[in-house]
């Protein structure tokens, strides 16, 4: 499996790679965020626009949560 330097995978991903990968700049797709399954990158990925994904990374970065 290829990896390409502008994907991160999830800190939560731990040493298996059982998560998701992120891709939050793309020149090709101004404003809009891309995941993936890390474990298979072949797999579509899901598109999201940037504001929506923050607004889901602040939600989810709240302890009560």
């Amino acid at each position: 499996m290829t990896r390409q330097s502008d994907w991160h995978i999830s800190s939560y991903s731990g040493t298996n790679d059982n998560c998701v990968e992120v891709k939050v700049m793309d020149a090709s797709l101004p404003g809009v965020v891309r995941a993936r399954d890390s474990k298979d990158i072949s797999l579509p990925e899901v598109r999201v626009p940037a504001a929506a994904w923050g607004a889901f990374v602040a939600y989810v970065s709240h302890p009560e949560i």
